[in-house]
C-alpha cells in the first residue's frame, strides 16, 4: 500500500510516520516543508494543480494528512489549517489516484462542553477560538469533498515530543526549573481545567487504522476520560520524584492545593469558575465519547496517562 504522508516532521507526524514504516505492507512517500520531508511541498502556498501531478506521478493508495498549526493569529491559522486542507482536497478530487483521505481533526473543534459530559461525534461543533475554527473549517471542506475521506477528531495527545508550550510541556518544566533550584514550593496556575489526554503513540494506530479501514466521517480519538491538570502535576511530581508542594495560583476556593505527592486527588466535585483563559476555547471540561473509534475502528487508547507523564518527564529530566 503507497502511503503519503503529510506533515510527518510534526509532533502528530513523526509518530504516524514510525507506525507507518513498521508496517511491511506500507510503501510510505513524506510530504511536508522541511529538509527531512521526501518531498518539499508546503500546502499553504502550493497550487492544487502541482500538487496533484506528484499525486498522478506517485500513485498514493491513501492520503494521511497531519499538517497543521496550533499556533499564531487568525490568518496564519486559516492559511495552514484550513487553506492548505482545500489544496489536498482539490488536488485528490483533480488526481487519477483515487487515494482515500485520513484527515487529521482537533477536540478544539467541538469548543466547550458541560462538565460531566461526554462529546459524541454528533455533537453541534462550537468552537471557542480561531484554532478550533480554523480545524472546523477544514472537516467539513473534507466532509463536502466526495471524496473517500474520514476526519480523526484527536483531543489532547500527550507523550514522548510534548510541545514546551502545551499544559503538560509547561508542568514539566515548570518541575524541572523547581527540582534544578531546589524549590519545595511549587506555584502553577491554569490547573483547574479537564482534559481528555491521549497518547501519541495511540492517536498513530489510530490513524494506521483509520488508513486500512473503510470508515467515513468524523471519528473522535481520546482517552474517553477527562483529568485534571492538577492531578496531572500530582502525578508528574511522583513521577518526578518532586517531594515539594504544588501551589495552585488558581482554582478551588482555598487559595492553593498541596497534594499527596503520588495520589491524585479525586474529588469528584467539579472546580469553582476560574478567571484565567483557556488557550484551546474549549472552556473548563472536555472529554471524548469514544465508542465509534472503538466500533468502526477496532482501536481503544492502550497507553496511561501515568506512562505518557513518564515520558514527558524523561525529556524534560534530560535538560536539567
Amino acid at each position: 500500500m503507497r502511503v503519503l504522508l503529510i506533515g510527518a516532521g510534526g509532533y502528530l507526524g513523526r509518530f504516524v510516520a514510525d507506525r507507518l514504516l513498521a508496517d511491511p505492507a506500507v510503501q510510505l512517500t513524506a510530504l511536508g516543508r522541511g529538509d527531512d520531508a521526501d518531498v518539499r511541498f508546503d500546502l499553504a502556498t502550493g497550487s492544487p494543480g502541482a500538487l496533484t501531478r506528484f499525486l498522478d506521478a506517485v500513485h498514493p493508495g491513501v492520503v494521511i494528512n497531519c499538517a497543521g498549526t496550533t499556533r499564531g493569529g487568525a490568518r496564519e491559522l486559516t492559511r495552514h489549517n484550513t487553506v492548505a486542507v482545500a489544496t489536498v482536497c482539490e488536488a485528490l478530487r483533480r488526481s487519477g489516484c483515487g487515494a482515500r483521505l485520513v484527515q487529521i481533526g482537533c477536540g478544539a473543534e467541538y469548543g466547550p462542553s458541560q462538565p460531566g459530559s461526554s462529546t459524541a461525534e454528533d455533537a453541534v461543533p462550537r468552537p471557542g477560538g480561531p484554532y478550533g475554527v480554523s480545524k472546523l473549517a477544514a472537516t467539513e471542506l473534507v466532509l463536502g469533498s466526495g471524496l473517500d475521506a474520514v476526519v480523526l477528531r484527536v483531543f489532547s495527545p500527550a507523550g514522548p515530543g510534548t510541545p514546551a508550550g502545551s499544559p503538560l510541556g509547561r508542568l514539566a518544566e515548570a518541575m524541572r526549573r523547581a527540582m534544578q533550584s531546589a524549590d519545595g514550593d511549587l506555584k502553577l496556575g491554569g490547573l483547574a481545567a479537564q482534559r481528555d489526554f491521549v497518547d501519541v503513540r495511540d492517536v498513530a494506530r489510530a490513524v494506521h487504522a483509520a488508513s486500512l479501514s473503510a470508515a467515513q466521517g468524523v471519528i473522535n480519538i481520546g482517552s474517553g476520560r477527562a483529568v485534571r491538570l492538577r492531578d496531572a502535576a500530582s502525578v508528574l511530581a511522583r513521577v518526578a520524584g518532586y517531594g515539594g508542594a504544588l501551589h495552585e495560583l488558581d482554582g478551588p476556593p482555598g487559595g492553593h492545593l498541596r497534594p499527596t505527592i503520588g495520589h491524585p486527588r479525586t474529588d469528584p466535585d467539579q472546580p469553582a469558575p476560574v478567571t484565567y483563559p483557556y488557550p484551546d476555547g474549549c472552556g473548563g471540561w472536555q472529554q471524548a465519547d469514544v465508542r465509534t473509534a472503538r466500533d468502526r475502528l477496532g482501536w481503544r487508547p492502550r497507553i496511561s496517562l501515568e506512562e505518557s507523564l513518564a515520558d514527558i518527564w524523561m525529556e524534560a529530566a534530560c535538560r536539567i
